[in-house]
């Protein structure tokens, strides 16, 4: 039989003391950071409605929604989502009216700067927690969402732009082999025509945006020829749009897509046809078409077309080629942000729930999407093409954002516009780059 003395057994419950506050300190400081973190304590519902307005229809909807259901779940909020192609006039007028959505997706780090500027949006700061974003994001994501030092803006998905998609059964069948430069690539445009066949397939109709897919192939171009430091130049507008890099950037664009036994349906083609079905002449027998320039997301409109093709050997990408020696390799990416507009605990809760990988895997898996988030597993990614985007995205060494997302609202608009003229009549060029010099002049006042 053991025997403790008085002073030992007060000594052991002083320390079963200690331990307890200890564990009681732990879970308060547990049950604070999760409150911070979610709004809630855990297993409450927060109940309520969150309003979302947004440009995506489709695949693309659908996967946003299946982002949701777990939030929606969990807290018991219903998400109302708003869908509009014409972004920008529709949220324009809702902000007039005083009516604006608890959240919206915005057109570009551009026009989410202007809103910013305007006191339109709600500071993210006290909403996210900055510390997580960064081990999540690499700065310059959450750089792209700042302004003036205040971050306002959160990327849900990302895609990979100056791919060239194409079908390699089609192309070994034709016996023409992937270009490595531009020049090959113009060879192997000849070469196509020289065959009575058509080499590309070009749609620009996008709706009150028609003209966006144009601008992507500009700005490949001037990434390609004149450099990183002069494309920072050029949409920051330091120097102007008749630069004879600018200039010649839409030339080499129109070369392909002004000339009529290039591009598949002649101009009326490209204007007419929409951008997510522009590619499907590509999996006609014969085909129509052998090469098309677009991102990674155009990925999910060929499979939703083409439910039996496989990635990797029905349809394929290859990079954009360099066009000129000297200069550095880079890629251009996008991404889709989110803003707040009326700060509530619903939209809080659901701002913060949206950079999380758990939530951003839900659309990875689904196809479709890339995510800026480094703890979205490569596994996730549903076929190779995906995981491949996915690497070239996460370790390119010179990286450029859309440059027409990141100018003024009323370029960017000039811009897509611009392009459409420019296709209509491209000896109109000169013309069409002074009329964006001269918005370019006014909007950056």
């Amino acid at each position: 039989m053991t025997v403790r003395s008085r002073g030992s057994q007060a000594g052991l419950g002083a320390v079963a003391w200690i331990i307890i506050v200890v564990l009681m300190i732990v879970l308060a400081g547990g049950l604070f950071y999760y409150t911070r973190r979610t709004g809630t304590l855990p297993g409450q519902k927060l109940g309520g409605t969150v309003t979302v307005l947004g440009v995506w229809g489709g695949n693309e909807l659908e996967s946003f929604l299946a982002m949701l259901k777990p939030f929606e779940s969990q807290y018991g909020v219903k998400v109302q989502f708003e869908g509009t192609r014409d972004l920008n006039a529709v949220l324009t007028t809702r902000l007039e009216g005083g009516n604006p959505p608890d959240l919206a997706a915005l057109p570009g780090p551009g026009q989410m700067a202007e809103f910013a500027r305007a006191g339109k949006l709600v500071p993210l700061n006290s909403v996210l927690e900055l510390g997580a974003m960064k081990a999540q994001y690499a700065q310059s994501w959450i750089d792209l969402g700042a302004v003036d030092g205040k971050v306002y803006g959160i990327f849900v998905k990302a895609a990979l732009k100056g791919l060239i998609w194409y079908n390699p059964k089609a192309f070994v069948a034709a016996g023409y082999s992937v270009p490595s430069t531009w020049d090959e690539l113009l060879a192997l445009t000849d070469r196509v025509a020289a065959d009575g066949k058509t080499a590309w397939c070009i749609g620009l109709e996008s709706g009150a945006a028609s003209g966006w897919p144009a601008t992507d192939w500009i700005e490949d171009i001037v990434l390609r020829t004149a450099g990183p430091d002069v494309y920072d130049s050029w949409y920051r507008h330091e120097i102007p749009w008749t630069d004879p890099a600018v200039k010649r950037a839409w030339e080499l664009f129109g070369k392909i897509a002004t000339t009529a036994k290039y591009a598949y349906g002649g101009a009326d083609g490209v204007l007419a046809t929409n951008f997510g079905e522009s590619p499907f002449p590509m999996f006609t027998d014969p085909p129509g078409c052998y090469l098309h320039h677009q991102a990674t997301f155009i990925q999910d409109f060929i499979q939703k077309q083409f439910p039996n093709l496989k990635p990797g050997e029905d349809f394929d990408f290859f990079a954009f080629p360099p066009i000129d020696q000297g200069v550095p390799k880079a890629v251009e990416a996008a991404g889709d942000l989110l803003g707040m507009f009326r700060d509530t605990p619903q939209a809080r809760l659901l701002i913060r729930y949206l950079t999380t990988p758990e939530a951003q895997a839900i659309w990875v898996k689904r196809g479709g999407s890339l995510s800026p988030d480094r703890k979205v597993s490569l596994d996730a990614y549903p076929d190779p093409l995906s995981r491949r985007a996915a690497e070239i995205l996460t370790s390119a060494e010179v990286a450029r954002f859309d440059a027409s997302d990141l100018m003024p609202e009323a370029v960017n608009a000039a811009f897509w516009r611009g392009t459409l003229d420019y296709v209509r009549a491209p000896y109109r060029l000169d013309a069409i780059l002074s009329n964006l010099e001269r918005v370019a002049q006014e909007a950056y006042k």
